[in-house]
């Protein structure tokens, strides 16, 4: 079983059968207790997958780049699943695999978080720090739902765009404050609002916004790797995906040659581990 976990979604595979994903919530162990994680996963996982047995399981997970949240997760995975083997590490190796597979490149992940690292076909060699929504996840879906906030906090959206924010949510700011700093999964409360974004392309505010994310994430880790201008610039998650076209753009203002865009890496990790 191939596992690729997101902050907001995990994806579950099981090759040798219809090959058909089955969907749950993102699991963090930043966020999440093993209890929880496993709570979840009995919650929502259908019976008849916590009821097979598995010969190997790959996770490839948010949150998961330190041994102590690698072990929070495997321990939630040994009390559900029965496998011969089970293995657990981050995201970013997974997003490596999915788009180089066994070339040179750098991968860059833009979903709800954001994260890259240089890989050489087979490990990654180096990666650019990442620090999370509160610091860091330029480009990120939290980043740009933080983006859209401010500017219809402040007052600085047009009357168009204000009018249309207000039609769409139907909130204020002392709901927005209670779900950013009083409850849990903030990162997926602000990455939300970047429908607002895709549901408004064509407006200078708006192509404004997604173009100085997005060049903030290349100033800030990927014209920082070794040999950017010579290898191949891959990306993953839906804010890649949906604004690929910004991405195109960036990559030639910047001079670098664009890999793969892919919305998801579950289709490359399968071909990866069925190899």
């Amino acid at each position: 079983m191939i596992v690729d976990s997101g902050a907001t979604k995990t994806e579950w595979r099981v090759l040798g059968g219809d090959e058909e994903s089955i969907f749950s919530s993102g699991i963090s162990p930043y966020h999440m207790s093993k209890e929880q994680i496993v709570a979840s996963l009995l919650k929502e996982l259908p019976k008849s997958m916590q009821d097979t047995s598995f010969n190997a399981i790959y996770y490839y997970g948010t949150g998961c780049y330190t041994a102590a949240n690698a072990g929070i997760v495997k321990k939630a995975l040994q009390e559900v699943f029965s496998a011969e083997m089970i293995s657990v590490t981050h995201d970013l190796m997974g997003a490596a695999i999915a788009l180089c597979g066994n070339e040179k490149g750098i991968a860059c992940i833009l979903g709800t978080g954001s994260n890259s690292c240089s890989y050489d076909g087979k490990k990654i060699v180096k990666n650019s720090p990442g620090l999370g929504y509160v610091l860091g996840d330029e480009g990120s879906g939290a980043y740009f739902g933080k983006k859209v906030i401010q500017h219809f906090l402040y007052e600085t959206f047009d009357a168009g765009l204000m009018e249309a924010f207000n039609e769409t949510y139907k909130t204020d700011k002392a709901e927005i404050l209670q779900k950013v700093y009083k409850e849990p999964f903030a990162n997926r409360y602000l990455a939300s609002f970047t429908k607002f974004l895709s549901a408004h392309r064509g407006h200078f505010m708006i192509e404004n916004i997604i173009e100085d994310g997005l060049r903030d994430f290349f100033n800030q880790h990927i014209i920082r790797y070794p040999q950017h201008d010579k290898t191949p610039i891959h990306f993953v998650g839906s804010i890649a995906f949906f604004f690929k076209d910004k991405i195109a753009e960036l990559c030639s203002d910047f001079g670098l040659t664009l890999g793969n865009i892919i919305k998801q890496p579950m289709d490359g990790l399968s071909a990866f581990h069925r190899s």
